[in-house]
């Protein structure tokens, strides 16, 4: 056999010498033109033979040495099967057929597409009697039962977008978004001087009509980023039904990806559309996941951001969702780098080695100068379970890619917390929403915007200032405090009594999520009187703006209350909170009877009860606190320990005030497959909106 071996060598050596004659003869009359300055194209034959030469030297030095997708020895005599592309590149064929059994004909490599592709056999006889195929290593049309995806150096694997886009309907196309704008009270006497005065601006996104389909709606790329750590040994079944329900709820035109982490990070499933194959193949992918090793967050949201970054094409929307129950076990000091919430996102000095560990795409800090305007911003919805998991962590990032955060205290919650999450992702009506708001009067300045997480300017001295909104879900309301100085009224003697002064002009512009046609709502404007004497009607609190300010207040005594647990002084927590439940049921709202305001004094009392002990605050209260701050801080729902949205009909203490009504009926259809009450999920309109209701 050596014998053989080496005459089959030494026949070879003079073609091999003759194709480097051939090479040295050509690149020396190539080199004789130029001198001559003769310049000749190559002809289509001459391209075909470099392209080819090319081809054959990388697979050469390249492809044949190591396999591509596993980065493992292509070593003949190993005891392993090796496919040979009609590109000339070489795999693993055990490689390479897991590879394409999701349908995948590129080439890793070259990215050429083949009309060959590998086909494993059926383990036994009996099986491949059955199956009506021929006895060769290929076969064109066949659709094998689904693993997971090796992981491969082209992380951009993905499957093309439609050809064909859908129009969407014109009753869901371009709807302005609604503005409101009002004072605290409709008059300030003619002689006073108000240094702030508050003033409430808020949006109102337009509505999913009931009868809305998938190709209405702005298409998503999401990425679900898993901890399959042995940790989730017992939780990994509940895991991959929730994950499962995502995928059944996604349209033809949304894509998903799926990456697993533990010690490592792994993408099990390339980006692609969840029709009919793409589905099943998800779910297979999903269903083969097994526990075990360590936790690392960060390698996992890495490898997540990288499927959105190298993306070909992109859908108008595009998010991660990370799922985690422990701590980051291989990147060390989490713990002692978290302490409190202000640290985390309003202190540019406070040193996080963790964070700085991120991508730039969902932490903006660690963005290189002069690289902003060509980052991706990924929000990152971050859900952990049960009382081990880094609550501090999990914020940490959620906050600064403008994500939500929720607090899964019993994994019997998983899927509902994801249904609120998707029900939310898939009613994007209005994206790079953006408030514009301009003083009206001589002396009308505006001080300050209390605009939680969602960025504000003021500029040109308090006269002109703007609030990015970002996105909006359909029928998801926002609302902020405006603070402006208002000078005393200068009116002559003879002048109308009830003079009007004219305060700020406020305007929203956005892109439709489905046409990307640009939008802007009709202006509003502020006004008020300026009389001499006030009436009892100019007296009246607006109550949305005493809300509002009951919905900071809140927010704020939760987060003080927060600091204190921090550093073990929970009596005076206690305080705190107890105090701000008095002013709150004082107010004006809560005594009309107000639905945020009772939902406010519940949350007031159940973070009590988690700050009743340093031991009870460790195991939930802080991870409810945090998730509460996210969601007080971004205007949007989040789930919270035990917690989910009620089915609609049972009233409105039960209910998430950021709730819309595609999370809503969301939750509603993951509850009826969970064994809930067996209810019709439906599109309901909200129990607890931003808009007041009382007695």
């Amino acid at each position: 056999m050596a014998s053989a071996w080496r005459k089959l060598k030494k026949s070879l050596i003079p073609k091999i010498s003759t194709h480097r004659d051939d090479d040295r003869g050509r690149s020396s009359s190539s080199s004789s033109s130029s001198a001559n300055g003769i310049v000749s194209s190559p002809s289509p034959s001459s391209v075909s033979r470099s392209s080819s030469r090319l081809s054959y030297s990388f697979s050469f030095r390249s492809s044949k040495k190591t396999c591509a997708i596993c980065l493992g020895s292509l070593k003949k005599g190993e005891g392993q099967a090796i496919f040979t592309a009609e590109c000339s590149h070489h795999f693993h064929f055990n490689c390479i057929a897991t590879n394409v059994q999701h349908g995948n004909r590129i080439c890793p490599i070259c990215r050429s597409e083949w009309k060959d592709i590998p086909f494993q056999a059926p383990g036994s006889a009996n099986d491949f009697r059955n199956n009506n195929s021929t006895i060769l290593g290929f076969r064109h049309n066949w659709h094998p039962p689904s693993l997971p995806v090796l992981e491969t150096d082209q992380i951009s694997l993905e499957e093309p977008l439609s050809a064909t886009h859908v129009a969407p309907a014109p009753s869901t196309r371009s709807q302005p978004i609604t503005i409101k704008a009002l004072p605290e009270f409709p008059a300030v006497l003619a002689s006073d001087a108000v240094s702030k005065f508050p003033v409430l601006v808020g949006v109102s996104a337009p509505p999913f009509h009931v009868d809305v389909r998938h190709f209405n709606r702005a298409p998503i790329d999401l990425v679900a980023v898993l901890d399959v750590s042995g940790s989730m040994a017992g939780k990994l079944s509940l895991l991959k039904r929730a994950v499962c329900f995502i995928i059944q709820n996604l349209g033809p035109l949304d894509r998903v990806s799926i990456v697993t982490f533990s010690s490592s990070a792994r993408r099990i499933f390339p980006l692609r559309r969840m029709r009919g194959s793409g589905q099943d193949d998800a779910i297979s992918a999903v269903n083969a996941l097994s526990s075990g090793g360590g936790t690392n967050i960060a390698e996992g949201l890495k490898k997540g951001v990288r499927v959105l970054e190298e993306r070909l094409e992109q859908n108008p929307i595009a998010s991660i969702m990370l799922l985690s129950d422990g701590h980051d076990t291989l990147n060390d000091d989490t713990r002692s780098l978290y302490r409190n919430v202000q640290n985390l996102t309003s202190n540019p000095n406070y040193s996080l080695q963790y964070l700085y560990l991120l991508p730039a795409s969902i932490c903006s800090r660690n963005t290189a100068s002069g690289n902003e305007a060509r980052r991706l911003n990924i929000p990152v919805h971050t859900f952990g379970f049960g009382s081990e998991h880094d609550s501090n962590a999990m914020h940490a990032i959620s906050d600064l890619s403008g994500g939500t955060y929720s607090f899964i205290e019993t994994v019997d919650n998983l899927q509902d917390a994801f249904a609120r999450c998707i029900g939310g992702l898939l009613s994007v009506v209005a994206q790079d929403v953006r408030l514009k708001i301009q003083s009206l009067s001589r002396g009308v300045q505006i001080g300050s915007i209390h605009s939680g997480r969602y960025k504000n300017e003021i500029f040109n001295l308090g006269q002109k200032a703007t609030i990015d909104v970002g996105s909006l879900y359909a029928d998801e309301e926002k609302e902020f405090l405006v603070y402006v100085s208002i000078p005393a009224s200068s009116r002559g003697e003879g002048e109308a009594k009830l003079d009007h002064m004219s305060l700020l002009e406020v305007l929203c512009s956005n892109k439709d999520s489905t046409s990307s046609e640009i939008v802007e709502s009709r202006r509003e404007r502020v006004v008020i009187r300026r009389p001499k004497v006030l009436s009892p009607t100019d007296k009246m609190v607006c109550l949305e703006v005493d809300r509002q300010k009951n919905r900071l207040a809140v927010a704020d005594a939760i987060a003080t209350a927060q600091r204190m647990a921090e550093l073990g002084i929970l009596d005076h927590a206690q305080a705190v909170l107890s105090e701000q439940k008095t002013t709150l049921l004082s107010s004006v709202s809560a005594q009309a009877g107000d639905d945020l305001c009772k939902w406010l004094e519940k949350e007031l009392t159940e973070t009590a009860q988690r700050m009743a002990t340093l031991q009870l605050y460790e195991q939930s209260g802080r991870a409810y606190v945090l998730s509460g701050l996210s969601s007080h801080s971004w205007q949007r729902a989040t789930t919270r320990g035990h917690s989910t949205t009620i089915l609609p009909g049972e009233g409105a203490s039960g209910i998430n005030s950021y709730d819309t009504p595609s999370m809503i009926s969301m939750v509603s259809k993951s509850q009826c497959l969970n064994g809930g009450p067996s209810q019709q999920p439906q599109m309901v309109t909200k129990s607890c909106s931003l808009t007041p209701r009382h007695k």
